[in-house]
Parts: C-alpha cells; structure tokens; sequence
C-alpha cells in the first residue's frame, strides 16, 4: 500500500506527458510529477519518494526531502495564515497546514514553532500540531543514563531547554549546564543524564564525569594550535570566559587541562596554557 508521510520505494510503471506513474506490489500507483523525476531514471527502476497530499487532496509522490514526517517533531516557520489555519513550510510544495485547534497560540506569519505531524483520521490529511506535549511517548521509555542521543531544541523555560529526545521524548537542558551557543530549532548531540522516577529526563550535552574529558581535552589541544599554542585560560580564569572561549564548563576545562598536563601535552603559567 502507498503510505502518507513517509519515503516509499515504488517501481516506475510508465511516462506520460505530466510525469510518471509508480506503483506499489498491491497494484496501487502515484503520479511522480515531471519536475521530480531524477535525469537517470527508467521505467522499471525502483525509486525512493515521498507521498502525501497536494493542494487538490491527491495523493502525490516528490523526490523532495521534507524537513519532517510522519509521527516526527520538528521547528518550523509559518508561511500564510488564512480562516481555516496556519500554514508551515515543511520543505514541500504545499506547506503543511496547522488548523486553529492544534494551536497553543494564535500562529502569524514569521512566526516559527515546533510541530508534530500526525494523520488526521477523519480526512486522511498529514496535519501539523503545535500542542506537542500530548505526543511524547511518556511510559515505555527506552533510554539508559549516559546513553548519546539526538536532539531536537524547541522551547525555552525557566528552568532551561526543552528538548526532543530521538524523536519520541520530552528532555530538559538545564540553563546553568549549557555550555554553547544553542537557538531554538538546532539539532545536536547529547546524553541522558537522569531518568527521574516521574518520568522526567534530564539530558546534557557533554558526558558526565571523566568520560567527558578526553574530547573535551582534544578541543582544547585543537585550540591551541589555532592559536599558535597558547590560550589565556587557567583555572584560576572567569567560568562564563571560558563558555565564551571554548564551550565547556569551568569545571569540565579543569579536568581536561589536568589530564592534559599529567600527560605532559601543555604547560600551566600564571598568564595561561601553553602548549608543549
């Protein structure tokens, strides 16, 4: 069957004037528009495309890579408000509508959001919802503490970054444990610092504890060398100057200039490090 939202691998069963028809093994086919069609493709090729809905309601097939699919989260731009909803640029010729009752706020153009794209049962449409908290997978959580993930930064609190985990959870960054410069909508790599018994997770950007270390010990060594071997830092230097010069806690730079320096890589003077 020809499933909406996501990549689908059809054969290409025949051209026409407006482009061609690929078809799945059940006898279900989908017109790939000419505009679409790769240059090195024949009829008999398997090809890997993307189906949903146009602007006419026809299930329709693109070679486009769309910012986001089914079932996934992702931080969007609106692109036209109208009396039905919002529209958000997904990547796609058609821009992925957000109906007035999947806001948490009154959507205007300009506006970026994070959404989730779901399949609307009662039309059959690929729909967007700001109202993201009710779609985090909250009982059966797959995660171990320490484990790397995925992230997704959609939302600022008092508290810190929220953050989509692997596409299925919700995670907290804690303000005073962001170490680099992160805006809303990045997507970067951490790890699982605390699953709390209320199935809260808190996440973190660097390892914990001395698994931290030696990359970080490797960036500073990276440093130094662009910097013709000496950096103005020591462990005597402001935290927030070394956030600023190296994206690392005070805390994680002392522990990797200390390793550094046990394994004779740099020297430690009282203007700052040096490099061996």
């Amino acid at each position: 069957m020809l499933n909406l939202g996501v990549k689908n691998t059809l054969r290409i069963l025949r051209g026409t004037s407006v482009g061609m028809y690929l078809g799945d093994k059940d006898g279900n086919d989908v017109l790939l528009p000419k505009k679409y069609i790769p240059d090195d493709v024949i009829v008999g090729d398997d090809i890997e495309v993307f189906i949903y809905k146009d602007s006419e309601d026809r299930i329709i097939a693109t070679t486009l890579e769309p910012k986001v699919k089914l079932n996934e989260f992702a931080y969007l731009q609106v692109m036209a408000v109208t009396g039905i909803g919002a529209f958000l640029d997904w990547g796609l010729e058609k821009d992925l509508f957000v109906p007035f009752k999947e806001q948490n706020r009154k959507l205007e153009v300009g506006d970026w959001s994070a959404v989730y794209v779901y399949l609307d049962e009662d039309t059959e449409r690929l729909v967007g919802s700001c109202k993201v908290n009710r779609f985090f997978e909250k009982e059966n959580i797959e995660l171990e503490e320490g484990q790397e993930v995925d992230l997704l930064v959609f939302e600022e609190t008092n508290l810190g970054l929220n953050v989509v985990i692997d596409q299925k959870y919700k995670g907290l960054i804690y303000e005073n444990e962001v170490f680099q410069r992160i805006k809303l909508g990045s997507k970067v790599k951490g790890f699982i610092k605390q699953l709390r018994e209320d199935s809260r997770i808190d996440v973190s950007l660097q390892k914990q504890g001395y698994a931290n270390v030696e990359p970080n010990a490797e960036r500073i060594l990276e440093k130094l060398k662009a910097s013709d071997g000496f950096l103005d830092l020591t462990d005597k230097s402001d935290a927030n100057y070394v956030m600023y010069q190296l994206e690392m806690s005070k805390k994680t730079f002392k522990k990797a200039i200390g390793s550094l320096y046990k394994q004779r890589l740099i020297r430690i003077e009282e203007d700052g490090i040096y490099l061996v």
